[in-house]
């Protein structure tokens, strides 16, 4: 009897019965509910319920020990989130809140793990990478064959990387292994080698000229496609007649695409202002102070319409046209500044409105805006170790212009954490002045 009795105790310690039905005590934040009813007596009904937590928490254990067994304690993530998932609607009577914090901690272990495993595939990786932009240029065919077959399987064995860099570490390892394969095969037909190599330039200018055909950058593309016009003739390659006159009409209709794009932009920014004649700097000016107003006014619009105000506002920016002088740095400043500050309100309420944890918004305006500031500062926190990791990898890389595309993606998203960073930092300002004004 004795472990029914101390089975019974438990039940009672973490529930009871009332009306004929048998109840759980409040736990992880939830009110009392109940779970079941009396079929037989008080006693046995309380003692079914604290079995099935005792099965409940034998599986949690199970789980936990085969995760710490296992060397992949990443493939254990899900199994152990939708345990703790499953802990808020499961019928027993047992302290929840006991296996909610061992889960919790072992799925904080296993972020840790995960992150310290993507940091080391990153390294490897990188290291592969290296070897195979150095082998691209061999002409040692037969040992550097063997080589890249072995950087193969070690690519194929390495754990996965964080996925925004993912596509980028393939796409680079690949073209590499890629080149070194383009160049033993034109060792072995030279003639069509060459052949080969003026086709992928003249494709390549293609490419290039068909990613910019659609950009709204009309400054900064035009100066890109005339570099590539230049580019298209310093290529001089001699292929056939009919070949030539393919690639030609391609990388032609790429730029009359833009240009005919460019002519109508220059033609909108012309009948803005006064009939006939381009609207000058000074109007140009005037309509984006104008619209810096509209953006930094959007503070007191609730976040869900402001956010669509926002992005139309950043819509009409595009179309005022271009000014240039320190006036028109600092008006584009304060813009962007003030749609950051959307932005980064609109993910806070999002994120305040999903979280199923923790205490609820309060409701006094003083301590809604310490709340929002105390939510902002945890917030802080995460950006502040991704912007940790982006930096200690890019200072990884080596100095070779073979990784500069991959540096300037990181050193973009660098940037836009810093930005994120300075939002939050400025938010948390005025909602310290708010709650001060108000309290």
């Amino acid at each position: 009897m004795e472990p029914t009795d101390h089975l019974l105790a438990e039940a009672q310690r973490y529930g009871y019965v009332e009306a004929d039905g048998v109840w759980l005590r409040p736990v992880l934040n939830q009110p009392a509910r109940q779970i079941g009813l009396v079929k037989e007596t008080d006693d046995a009904a309380l003692r079914y319920f604290g079995q099935r937590f005792e099965a409940l928490r034998t599986k949690v254990d199970a789980l936990l020990a085969k995760m710490e067994a296992s060397d992949n304690k990443g493939s254990f993530l899900m199994k152990a989130q939708h345990l703790k998932e499953q802990l808020l609607t499961y019928d027993g009577l047992g302290d929840f809140a006991s296996l909610h914090r061992r889960l919790s901690e072992a799925e904080a272990a296993i972020a840790v793990t995960v992150a310290h495993n993507r940091e080391r595939n990153l390294a490897t990786k990188l290291s592969f990478i290296q070897e195979a932009e150095a082998l691209s240029e061999s002409v040692e065919w037969v040992s550097a064959s063997e080589k890249v077959k072995d950087l193969r399987q070690g690519w194929l064995k390495t754990g996965p990387v964080d996925k925004a860099m993912t596509d980028e570490l393939e796409r680079r390892f690949q073209a590499a292994i890629q080149v070194f394969f383009d160049r033993r095969k034109a060792f072995q037909a030279d003639k069509k080698s060459m052949v080969s190599r003026v086709q992928n330039r003249y494709r390549e200018l293609i490419q290039q000229a068909e990613n910019l055909k659609n950009s709204d950058q009309f400054e900064t593309t035009s100066r890109q496609l005339k570099l590539l016009q230049q580019q298209w003739r310093e290529v001089n390659g001699n292929l056939p007649k009919k070949q030539a006159s393919e690639l030609w009409t391609r990388f032609r209709a790429a730029n009359n695409h833009f240009f005919e794009r460019l002519k109508v932009h220059i033609a909108a920014q012309q009948a803005v202002g006064a009939p006939g004649a381009p609207a000058s700097p000074e109007v140009l000016l005037a309509r984006k102070r104008a619209l810096a107003d509209r953006a930094e006014a959007l503070m007191a619009v609730p976040p869900q319409e402001a956010i669509h105000q926002a992005k139309a506002l950043q819509a009409e920016w595009k179309q005022v046209g271009t000014v240039r002088g320190e006036e028109s740095d600092r008006i584009w400043q304060r813009f962007m500044v003030a749609c950051d500050k959307i932005f980064e309100l609109s993910a806070l309420e999002y994120h305040l409105r999903k979280r199923t944890d923790g205490p609820p918004m309060p409701t006094a305006p003083a301590e809604r805006a310490r709340f929002r500031a105390s939510t902002l500062r945890e917030l802080l926190k995460d950006d502040h170790q991704e912007l940790a990791t982006l930096r200690d990898n890019l200072d990884k890389l080596s100095p070779s212009a073979a990784n500069d595309a991959f540096r300037q993606m990181l050193q973009t998203k660098i940037r836009s954490f810093e930005r994120k960073i300075r939002t939050k930092n400025d938010l948390i300002v005025l909602f310290t002045q708010q709650a001060q004004a108000a309290g």
